[in-house]
């Protein structure tokens, strides 16, 4: 099932920011879709019909309880997440009788809204409890849920026995079925999450090698570029040389 996520709002730094935010830090959503006006939001929700929305009550063409309107009257209303600042509070309580699931005021952090995307998520497709089936065998939901876990919190100090706790297991039940059924450890899949996250500051070109480190949760700029060259090949500099070449 393709889980697909809209965010409308008519101001570039926050639609953008907000997307690229959510695709660095989740795997979630298989389509993120953007939209800078009300208008636009009406015609993306009919022609991909979106799970999940991010929206902004005060847009150009139509505002916010406008496009939940229309979208309700045709059936096709995503699950929504309201954002209003503190002088649309009369907007934003329109958009709640329309029935918007969430309430987020302006500003908000990207880390906020995140965290209120991946809840109504979980509401929406349940906790990962969809099956993956590799060579016959169908991956236990806890590991599926600690792989979760690990990418939308790779940026931070985490550790096994946090990933097993919301997976619901030990941390040591956890280590066997990684090995068991995907063939590597807790470790290796945070750094290899790390790295490939790395790689997309490194594609744009404008972070530093022990800026983008901390960013993808290495708190020493020597063990990053020992890790990256470990699983690419090459240092940080030389695979941003080559995107350059290319």
């Amino acid at each position: 099932m393709t889980k697909k996520l809209l965010i409308a709002d008519d101001e570039d730094a926050v639609r953008l920011g907000i997307s690229k935010y959510i695709q660095l830090h989740t795997d979630r959503f298989d389509k993120i879709y953007t939209a800078e006006n009300g208008q636009k939001a009406i015609d993306l929700i009919v022609l991909h019909r979106p799970d999940i929305m991010l929206l902004d009550v005060r847009m150009p063409l139509k505002n916010g309880v406008e496009v939940m309107q229309e979208a309700s009257a045709m059936g096709i209303m995503p699950a929504t997440i309201v954002l209003s600042g503190y002088d649309e509070f009369e907007y934003a309580r329109q958009a709640i009788r329309c029935g918007a699931r969430e309430y987020l005021l302006k500003p908000t952090r990207s880390s906020d809204i995140l965290a209120q995307v991946n809840r109504l998520a979980e509401e929406i497709f349940g906790k990962e409890a969809e099956k993956e089936i590799t060579k016959g065998e169908s991956i236990p939901t806890a590991v599926l849920r600690a792989e979760q876990y690990i990418k939308e919190h790779y940026h931070e100090e985490i550790s096994a026995q946090q990933a097993a706790e919301y997976a619901g297991i030990t941390a040591g039940y956890l280590s066997t079925l990684f090995s068991q059924y995907r063939g590597y450890g807790f470790s290796d899949l945070v750094n290899s999450i790390r790295v490939e996250r790395a790689c997309d500051y490194l594609a744009q070109g404008y972070l530093k090698n022990y800026e983008i480190a901390y960013k993808v949760g290495y708190r020493d700029e020597k063990y990053f570029s020992k890790t990256f060259k470990k699983i690419k090949g090459i240092s940080p500099a030389e695979y941003k040389k080559s995107i350059k070449e290319n």
